[in-house]
């Protein structure tokens, strides 16, 4: 399990550089910015994925597959996980922090 959560960290620091790193809600949590961007988790059977606070509508596909809840997506231990499917996530969310950061700085 460990070595699978290195490889995910490894694919969204590649996907999106220049990512901080902390700790929220008990898990490991990826910021840029100062914003909160994607949330791992490790579980019993799945690695949890959580792009935060938009959850997943973007991935309408990825959601019948591993969609575990609004804003959720479960990735089970038995099945190959979905590096590019984590790295498209990561991304999109970035493209989302730098549009409300530029929203912001318009005001």
């Amino acid at each position: 399990m460990q070595a699978i959560l290195q490889q995910i960290r490894q694919v969204i620091h590649e996907a999106v550089p220049g990512l901080g790193e902390t700790i929220s809600y008990g898990m490991p949590t990826f910021t840029l910015n100062g914003k909160y961007l994607v949330y791992i988790g490790a579980h019993k059977k799945h690695i949890g994925l959580y792009p935060a606070p938009t959850g997943v509508e973007e991935f309408q596909e990825a959601v019948a597959l591993y969609g575990g809840g609004k804003g959720t997506l479960k990735f089970p231990f038995d099945k190959p996980m979905p590096f590019d499917l984590i790295r498209r996530v990561a991304r999109f969310r970035a493209k989302e922090n730098a549009a409300k950061a530029d929203a912001q700085a318009k005001q």
